[in-house]
């Protein structure tokens, strides 16, 4: 998903359609009716210029919900590319998703259609006559009007007035806790508009939060990407102060980073986390963030799906891909709003907001950056919070593997082991955890612990739930039977 910050052009509001032509004989009976001037489309809110973010994904695949850096394809350090021939270099390319359809055409007597002049109607006094009764009716409306406004002033001004409004001292409006409004007061003060540039000054924006009170901000790592080499990077809070900032550590495959402000407040209030694994379908949910550049902006919705596999991308061929098994919320989620927190009716934190699934026309209109369709995801924050601890620890990420290279292609009924590795090396890796349990090339992973596993990228989201030295269950196939075997997850740290 991205981080991006372009908004789509304004399009030219339509003329209005013509007039309908009258006959004698309509003319005869009244006044001719005039044709109403259908409402102009409203047109997209711009964003901020000169912030590009991500573009979307290849058609179909969920693109980052922020204005940053980039991602590709890229499992774990065995994972294969796509094809008969996959390699086990990082990353390894995205799957092919299927896109939605995006309907659409015209009709006839639209805004497309001719215009033409409408026949000059018939002339007689009755138009004229219509004319002045309603020049009459309006001099009577505006005396109307008139007296009606100074018997009102004088009754507001009567002792026997019965209208009753609230006294001034009243004080503030007292909001339930749980409300919307209550989370949002409360943890909007902790999240920050990111914006990285580059060294030759391209960038985007997106979203954070604080993480604790050393001043570390919790984001996405495309929404940042941009400046790790030499770039810049500032945060602000909704109260208008603005930080220079640092990234301490990021994690493509995760698609998570952590960054520090510089001279960090001493008032800092980290955000509640919460536990991810309770979190149940139809949960409210609550996302802040800062779409098209619209700081602080918060939207609502439920959770739709939980262990949704996504792998995401910006689509550049040089980015990597990030693999989650992600939140799904339908809360709008839109570029800007990567690195924002998702939080639950209490106001924890639930999860990091990072990609969106967009329709294949790209946006509103047909054109330009795509919006919302009620499609978001979101990174696990029980993961995200294991991973930012790691990168504040030692600046690296640490991925757990089964040192087994799968195939990324659709169709496979599972997790295909490959046939070969990269560059022509071993698909399982000597002396490995896939090894140790007796998996082979060519076994089909259909499961692991109790999750469905239909993909490679579904299988490698699933690991990276978990911490090396876990041990899971693996169900997979060889020759058309069903084996288990138990696998104690290996490590791999970075991301090269």
């Amino acid at each position: 998903m991205s981080t991006e910050n372009e908004g789509n052009a304004v399009p030219p509001a339509p003329s209005a359609p013509p007039v309908p032509v009258e006959t004698p004989a309509a003319s005869a009976q009244g006044a001719p009716h005039v044709g109403e001037a259908p409402t102009a489309p409203i047109p997209a809110v711009p964003g901020t210029p000169g912030a590009p973010e991500h573009e979307s994904a290849p058609a179909g695949m969920p693109a980052y919900a922020s204005n940053g850096a980039g991602q590709g394809t890229d499992p774990y350090a065995q994972a294969p590319a796509q094809g008969s021939a996959p390699e086990a270099g990082w990353p390894p390319p995205p799957p092919p998703t299927p896109s939605y359809a995006d309907g659409g055409g015209s009709g006839h007597g639209g805004w497309g259609s001719a215009y033409q002049q409408p026949a000059p109607k018939p002339k007689n006094g009755r138009g004229g006559l219509v004319a002045a009764v309603l020049v009459a009716a309006l001099v009577a409306g505006g005396v109307g009007g008139g007296i009606g406004y100074s018997l009102a002033k004088n009754d507001d001004n009567s002792t026997d007035s019965t209208t009753v409004s609230a006294p001034s001292t009243s004080g503030e409006v007292k909001r339930a806790s749980g409300t919307v409004a209550n989370v949002a007061a409360t943890a909007l003060p902790s999240t920050v508009t990111i914006e990285a540039q580059s060294t030759n000054g391209e960038g985007g924006t997106g979203t954070g939060f604080v993480f604790d009170k050393q001043g570390h901000i919790l984001t996405n790592n495309h929404v940042v990407a941009d400046a790790v080499d030499g770039g810049k990077l500032t945060a602000t809070f909704p109260s208008g102060k603005k930080y220079d900032a640092e990234v301490v550590g990021h994690a493509q495959g995760y698609d998570v980073a952590v960054i520090k402000l510089k001279n960090a407040p001493s008032d800092l209030k980290p955000l509640v986390l919460g536990d991810s694994d309770k979190v149940a379908v139809g949960d409210s949910t609550i996302a802040i963030g800062a779409p098209f550049g619209l700081s602080n902006t918060v939207t609502t919705g439920i959770i739709s799906a939980k262990n949704r596999p996504v792998a995401s991308s910006d689509g550049s061929a040089s980015s990597k891909s990030s693999y989650m098994s992600a939140l799904q919320t339908d809360a709008s989620i839109n570029p800007g709003n990567s690195g924002g927190p998702l939080l639950d009716a209490s106001g924890a934190v639930i999860g990091i907001n990072s990609a969106i699934q967009s329709s294949s026309s790209g946006g509103l209109g047909g054109s330009g950056q795509s919006g919302s369709i009620g499609l978001g995801f979101a990174i696990p924050i029980n993961q995200a919070k294991y991973v930012a601890q790691q990168l504040i620890q030692t600046g690296k990420p640490v991925y757990a593997k089964i040192g087994a290279s799968v195939s990324l292609e659709e169709g496979t009924g599972g997790a295909k082991i490959t046939e070969q590795g990269a560059s022509g090396s071993s698909s399982v890796e000597a002396g490995g955890p896939a090894a140790k349990a007796g998996l082979k090339p060519g076994d089909v992973i259909t499961r692991l612990d109790d999750m469905t596993v239909d993909s490679g990228p579904t299988l490698i989201g699933a690991i990276w739930t978990h911490k090396p030295g876990d041990t899971v269950k693996l169900t997979y196939t060889r020759d058309g039977k069903t084996h288990t075997t138990d696998v104690t997850l290996g490590s791999r740290e970075g991301d090269n």
